[in-house]
């Protein structure tokens, strides 16, 4: 297993060196056809500096963002020689939710949440939020070594609801390489439907590691990346095992064809995990390995209709899927010699958006998380969850949007007992 991931690692740095750094920057910038900067941004430069087509390309495209990432800087600082642009932009965001017939817990409807059996002590829940309001910076430049991008962002969802400011993402792009606090390169982000909702479907996959990647665009549509991440786990244990530190990055890689001027796109993605664990009844450290794989994507079928779907597989790499993420679902008990298992995970999610004005837009979407082989968990462990949301936006004014809100969750455990949960949020949001 060593050897295998030492391989892995060594090819990254090889096609790194041999394909050139300067490459996927140029690809990117290719990629995208913006007509200007917006007329929205304020421009602070020292006389009639004009930003280079590439620059702006890498400031302005919409490639790769999640629905709730922020768009476009507002304020845009650029040096002298038209060589470097600093972006700051980010938006505040209110949202309110009732929850009626069964209630979570939670600002995020997270289906693993609802309690098992409905708890009629608490069926009903009225909340707020303004913790995921976000502010960042984003640097671009041209260096002798090819495109750079600097790019900060945070919010303000601290522990505790006490709104302390959170590091969300941090990373330093140059050429074809990345490395810091990004979206994993198994995630892909655009293929997932909007919602108000944080949380987001119960089946997608999710998740933000130290890393270091390569990515590049081909021609004819086609594009890859493989990384090196810092791996983050969560263990069901017993008197037999303990948790211990992991040994081995995550490596996972995907391939991806766009189509439509990048308004489509299919990816398919794969993951191989090396999970460690403390045997206490051998006195020994042990392993088991963990793997994964995604078809996903977004197709315009009409100009106002977009579908998204995403399906993923595998075993051990639950860390990675919404509803089981952070629920120590990743290793399980598996009998009482002090052996763990990675139980298999199958996430699943469609949705569809229609688009009535460049104003007004509607969604509605589907999403289940199952687990299996979790047996040893006993009748009350989790086997699966069902998200369903519709939800409609409008732009108010350009910087200005307004959302409404239905969603539904069910929680079904091993023994055949199940809850569920409804809620209606309310959100405005204003971006800068």
């Amino acid at each position: 297993m060593t050897k295998i991931y030492s391989s892995l690692i060594f090819s990254i740095a090889m096609i790194g060196v041999t394909a050139g750094i300067d490459a996927s920057a140029q690809d990117r910038a290719d990629s995208s056809h913006p007509s200007d900067i917006p007329e929205r941004t304020f421009v602070i430069t020292n006389g009639d500096t004009k930003l280079p087509y590439e620059i702006v390309v890498l400031l302005y495209s919409p490639n790769d963002l999640h629905f709730q990432d922020p768009g476009a800087p507002r304020f845009l600082f650029l040096d002298r020689k038209g060589k470097l642009a600093l972006g700051i932009g980010g938006y505040v965001k209110g949202q309110m939710m009732y929850d009626f017939d069964g209630a979570i817990d939670d600002n995020g409807f997270t289906t693993y949440k609802i309690p098992v059996p409905l708890d009629p002590a608490e069926r009903n829940r009225l909340g707020a939020d303004a913790s995921h309001s976000t502010i960042y910076l984003k640097l671009v430049g041209q260096t002798s070594l090819g495109y750079l991008t600097v790019y900060v962002q945070t919010n303000f969802s601290g522990e505790d609801d006490s709104y302390g400011m959170q590091i969300k993402q941090a990373y330093v792009s140059l050429g074809n390489v990345t490395a810091g606090l990004a979206r994993s390169t198994f995630v892909d982000a655009s293929a997932q439907p909007p919602t108000i909702d944080c949380q987001g479907p119960s089946g997608a996959t999710c998740g933000k590691n130290v890393l270091l990647r390569y990515s590049r665009r081909f021609d004819n549509g086609f594009s890859g990346a493989i990384s090196a991440e810092f791996p983050k786990a969560s263990y069901t244990l017993n008197e037999h095992v303990e948790k211990i530190n992991q040994r081995c990055p995550d490596i996972p890689v995907n391939l991806q064809y766009a189509w439509n001027n990048d308004k489509s796109h299919v990816r398919l993605s794969g993951m191989i995990r090396n999970l460690s664990y403390r045997n206490l009844v051998k006195e020994k450290n042990e392993w088991s390995f963990g793997w994964a794989v995604q078809l996903s994507g977004m197709i315009r079928l009409c100009d106002p209709l977009t579908f998204y779907y995403q399906g993923a597989y595998g075993k051990g790499y639950a860390q990675y899927i919404n509803d089981v993420s952070g629920f120590d679902m990743d290793l399980i008990p598996d009998g009482a010699d002090g052996k763990m298992k990675a139980p298999a995970v199958m996430g699943v999610l469609g949705g569809l958006k229609y688009s009535f004005s460049k104003k007004f837009f509607v969604s509605a979407s589907y999403s289940q998380c199952h687990v299996y082989d979790q047996g040893s968990l006993g009748h009350e462990g989790y086997r699966y969850g069902q998200y369903i949301v519709a939800n409609g936006f409008y732009n108010v004014l350009p910087d200005m949007q307004v959302g409404l809100e239905y969603l539904h969750g069910r929680r079904n455990d091993m023994g055949g007992a199940s809850g569920h949960a409804n809620r209606i949020s309310a959100s405005v949001q204003y971006s800068f």
